[in-house]
């Protein structure tokens, strides 16, 4: 039984998922962006490259789960969030870049995560940046993954079409 009002926003690289938060954080609703490109950005701010930051992708990608299990814990309960990328998302990311099938500490995490629902964006078109380190490939397979990793926890995941963004912005606050 769910006892959170919270609802993840998912998808592949490069699906409009921040530019939709954004839209909802503007009109007033609770939002958590992505931990990954938070930590990327702050650690790019102390002088480190984006090599560097992610030289080990594992544990790149343990710290990102890290993150997003703080950040979560601390969160209210009864309050509507939006939560750009659930920990769930860590299950497909620690597959299809690390190769890591199982992970006692994210299995242990998985277990105690709850949301609502999850609105998985497709895929625009692909265009690298900063942070970005996925070829188009990959984020394809990434959003195939992402919907399995919800979808065997039993999470409703609800597919968000190609469209504008203020139709996105509709269409998740239209299926609440």
């Amino acid at each position: 039984m769910n006892k959170n009002n919270w609802y993840v926003i998912t998808g592949g690289p490069c699906s409009g998922k921040t530019t939709v938060a954004e839209i909802l954080g503007k009109k007033g609703y609770k939002v958590i962006y992505e931990m990954a490109r938070l930590y990327i950005d702050e650690e790019i701010k102390k002088g480190k490259t984006l090599g560097e930051i992610r030289k080990n992708e594992y544990e790149f990608q343990k710290k990102i789960l890290e993150l997003k299990i703080e950040v979560e814990k601390k969160l209210p309960k009864d309050k509507l969030t939006f939560i750009e990328r659930g920990i769930p998302d860590s299950t497909a990311y620690y597959q299809q870049l690390c190769g890591v099938e199982k992970d006692d500490f994210l299995e242990k995490a998985l277990k105690e995560c709850k949301y609502k629902k999850v609105f998985l964006f497709e895929m625009l078109d692909y265009k690298k940046d900063y942070a970005r380190v996925e070829s188009s490939d990959e984020a394809l397979n990434l959003e195939k993954a992402l919907e399995k990793s919800y979808q065997d926890l039993g999470i409703e995941v609800i597919r968000v079409p190609k469209m504008s963004i203020d139709e996105r912005v509709n269409f998740i606050l239209s299926n609440l």
